[in-house]
């Protein structure tokens, strides 16, 4: 749910709701669209700054956009069975906060919170929070590791049955099913427990998208669905394979987690209308935000190389403090059909990083099928390139085709967003297993005190 589309110059297209972006009327309609078409959720992306490095990108993109938890909580009231995804920092975030939030969101939507996990990417954010720099980039994993840690603790600070409700005994709560986590960790030291009892899902839906080592490492131990950018079958089975071979050492199963790469369809009744799609995005993207756009996603500034040369010399990936992963995905996109900035620019104005797809219906869902069933996707995260009339055009035109061939549900399986995606609920955390995993912390920092 990029308003109004996923495209750099979504806002541009004539049938665009360009004075949409925050109207909550519009993502409304949006959101009950997607529950019509039975879409797992609706997902919210987000980011803590504007994109003034490049002026150009301030004036000509789209750089506004609710808070997530408001928009979500609202939306919880407008709908009824489809998921509300979230993205919330563990970099500029604390978690006691952030667990209060989306255990709130459960409630208020009866089961359907999902928390997109990501560390943020860039400078302009760290400004905005106490900072000059952004946290390197092994840094804020760790981190992140440690602050779904806690969160994960915090929904589990209470017991599925702690709440008695009993007027007779003056038993609201049963104090020995709500318990302090005493978390002290390297960054966060968080007593507990939470002041909202445990979700109804348990634990919300955690989603992660990094791509990186630590990325995917952060994701096998934690995560429940990925949302992931890939070009070619090959290098997406490459990467199923490689996240779902890590479960086992964290004790999970492959069906504990989703992997759902990003598509990005350009749909057509005909292929020549489709191509006429495509060809109208690329004549509004104006130059300068499609340079700006390129150099932001590959964390490095394109201003003044020439446009319809190639890329420059790019640093190491080692020197890359932004998304990594994102810029290893360009760079050998870049390199393997030797395009020029402007064709880079075009190819990923759209997708961003994430697989284009052009043709008709029955086009679109072949392409989505080779991935689901050769072992290169669970889902995917549709991306439309604008709004409303890309988010129509999958729900009236693809998703009949892919229902037709079986491959998608006509009806929602249950009511939880867990239910719908498949995924088996924590088991209820009990004192005793919270007493090991705090004895073994302890040990742990001893062996730290030790080594020091």
């Amino acid at each position: 749910m990029m308003i109004p589309g996923h495209h750099v110059a979504a806002w541009r297209h004539p049938e665009a709701e360009a004075k949409s972006v925050l109207d909550f009327k519009f993502y409304k309609q949006l959101a009950l669209t997607a529950e019509r078409g039975k879409f797992d959720m609706v997902f919210l992306a987000d980011g803590y700054a504007v994109h003034e490095r490049y002026p150009e990108a301030l004036e000509q993109t789209v750089n506004v956009r609710p808070e997530p938890f408001t928009l979500l909580s609202a939306l919880s009231a407008a709908t009824a069975n489809i998921g509300l995804a979230g993205t919330v920092s563990t970099t500029y975030n604390e978690p006691f906060h952030v667990a209060r939030k989306f255990a709130s969101l459960d409630y208020l939507s009866e089961g359907r919170a999902a928390w997109n996990v990501v560390t943020s990417g860039s400078d302009a954010e760290a400004k905005n929070f106490n900072l000059e720099k952004h946290v390197q980039h092994d840094l804020r994993y760790e981190r992140a590791e440690e602050f779904v840690d806690v969160v994960s603790k915090l929904w589990d600070s209470w017991d599925d049955d702690a709440l008695l409700y009993d007027k007779e005994s003056a038993r609201f709560a049963d104090k020995d099913k709500v318990r302090a986590i005493d978390h002290k960790g390297k960054y966060f030291s968080v007593r507990g427990p939470l002041n909202v009892a445990r979700p109804i899902q348990g634990h919300p839906v955690v989603i992660q998208a990094g791509a990186s080592e630590p990325g995917k490492e952060l994701a096998a131990r934690t995560a429940e669905v990925i949302f992931t950018a890939w070009q070619t079958l090959e290098e997406a089975q490459k990467f199923y394979s490689d996240v779902k071979g890590r479960l086992a050492r964290y004790g999970r199963s492959p069906d504990d987690l989703k992997i759902m790469p990003g598509v990005f369809p350009i749909i057509g009744r005909t292929e020549e209308e489709a191509a006429a799609k495509k060809a109208l995005f690329e004549q509004l993207i104006p130059e300068q935000a499609g340079v700006a756009l390129l150099s932001a996603l590959i964390s490095f500034d394109l201003a003044g190389y020439p446009v319809d040369g190639p890329l420059p010399e790019l640093p190491q990936l080692s020197q890359i403090n932004g998304g990594k992963s994102r810029f290893q995905l360009l760079k050998d996109l870049a390199d393997r059909e030797q395009l020029t900035i402007r064709q880079l620019y075009q190819r990923i104005a759209g997708a961003r990083g994430h697989r284009e797809i052009v043709g008709t219906p029955s086009q679109i869902a072949d392409q989505l099928q080779e991935w689901f069933e050769n072992g290169a996707a669970d889902g995917f995260n549709i991306m439309p390139p604008y709004l409303p009339g890309g988010l129509d055009d999958f729900v009236d035109l693809v998703v009949p085709e892919l229902q037709r061939r079986g491959l998608f549900r006509t009806e929602y399986e249950g009511a939880t967003l867990r239910e719908n995606l498949g995924l088996r609920r924590p088991a209820d955390f009990t004192a005793t297993e919270l007493a090991k995993q705090q004895q073994e912390q302890a040990i742990e920092q001893v062996a730290v005190q030790v080594a020091k």
